[in-house]
């Protein structure tokens, strides 16, 4: 899975990055600072079966820290986003254009409105926040139009003809964007269109662009910089967009530092931290870690491993499942015990999941057993979260 770290730039997108991975960014206060396209890995938390099954995990693509089962998410950390970039402005066709396979978007905003949509620094409150919220839907819905104009009209005009339906049609256009097929007739269910693709113009494919983009790259905003928001900016972010998390990437990447320089004791995604005891800590940095305090317990902590999870869980209802090979000691074929949690949509079946780990295990499939239960299940059996399933295949 791949989540878009997004937005204008110089709204802290390296920092939240930097600060959800701990790899390595150029961070600075000017626009697009990122030229080239950052990856890392972050983790989502979920519950590990290994308490609940009485066995000790032994995790290869993931982690368990004291039962909690750390599952890695690929993060994308893309250029800034400026108005027009759709029509090439700034760094747009190729911010864009590394956003195709991306499954969710974290648009990282500036809450406190101290910059401009090019970026530029300002004061608190100088800026509309929602407006970054706004723009940013408008250049991506625009782009996936523009991408569907290429050479539509002769397949307009071929689907007419042919009778073929409009979702197979755009599912081609889209083909390189991650959008499904499915997720576009979702899509035109909600926008009104004429029978004829050949009459659909630029306003009805905007209009339809923008219930794809929120089918196929959902989005939930990074109300960053919090700490220092201006009072009612927040709740007015809230009111524009559905999906929201207060978000102090700052705060929770000095924490990260500060953590493994050994000065406190810090869980990501807690609600506070405590310095440890006989760290030195000078008076400044004491200073600095009461202010971080203060503001965490404001806000119920830095919000970035909450939005993380939100993205995953709750945007994407995703859920975590465990394929073994031995569904009586929940290992696989190097008697590993639960070794591999993988993130599936919710509504995935037996079948889904063995075409996860393996095309041809989906293919020669044959039953699955549901190593909780001991129950043998058929490939239509939907698959719930926690599960451990052993696949039964062809050989």
């Amino acid at each position: 899975m791949q989540i878009g770290i997004v937005g204008k730039p110089n709204v802290g997108k390296s920092t939240f990055f930097g600060a959800a991975t701990m790899a390595p960014v150029e961070i600075a206060n000017y626009p697009f600072t990122t030229i080239e396209p950052n990856k890392g890995v972050a983790y989502v938390r979920t519950a590990c079966p290994c308490r609940e099954l009485g066995v000790t995990c032994t995790p290869h693509n993931s982690l368990c820290v004291n039962g909690t089962r750390m599952v890695p998410v690929e993060l994308l950390d893309v250029a800034g986003l400026v108005p027009d970039a759709w029509e090439g402005k700034g760094l747009g066709n190729k911010f864009l254009d590394d956003l195709r396979q991306a499954d969710a978007l974290i648009n990282v905003i500036d809450v406190s409105g101290s910059t401009d949509l090019e970026g530029n620094p300002g004061e608190p409150g100088s800026h509309d926040p929602t407006e970054d919220i706004m723009f940013l839907r408008r250049e991506i819905e625009c782009w996936m139009r523009e991408i569907i104009k290429n050479g539509f009209s002769k397949m307009a005009c071929q689907a007419k003809m042919q009778g073929s339906k409009p979702e197979t049609v755009l599912a081609e256009r889209l083909q390189g964007l991650k959008v499904t097929e499915a997720q576009i007739k979702d899509a035109l269910k909600a926008v009104p269109l004429p029978d004829d693709p050949t009459k659909w113009d630029d306003e009805i494919l905007l209009r339809l662009c923008g219930e794809i983009r929120r089918y196929s790259k959902p989005m939930i905003a990074a109300m960053n910089k919090a700490d220092i928001a201006p009072e009612g900016n927040i709740e007015r972010v809230k009111a524009v967009n559905d999906m929201c998390v207060v978000t102090m990437a700052e705060t929770e990447l000095a924490l990260k530092k500060a953590s493994a320089a050994g000065l406190v004791d810090y869980t990501p995604g807690d609600p506070s931290f405590s310095i440890r005891e006989g760290a030195h800590v000078s008076d400044g940095q004491k200073k600095a870690l009461d202010y971080m305090a203060e503001k965490m317990e404001r806000y119920g902590g830095t919000g970035v491993q909450k939005c993380l999870e939100d993205a995953a869980f709750k945007m994407l209802d995703l859920i975590t499942v465990y394929p073994v090979e031995d569904e009586n000691k929940y290992t696989d074929h190097f008697g590993r015990v639960l070794p591999d949690a993988f993130l599936i949509p919710r509504g995935s079946t037996a079948r889904d999941l063995a075409y996860r780990v393996h095309t041809e295990l989906g293919e020669k499939f044959i039953r699955a057993v549901n190593a909780r239960t001991k129950r043998t299940v058929g490939a239509d059996y939907e698959l719930q979260d926690g599960d451990v399933i052993r696949i039964v295949a062809n050989k």
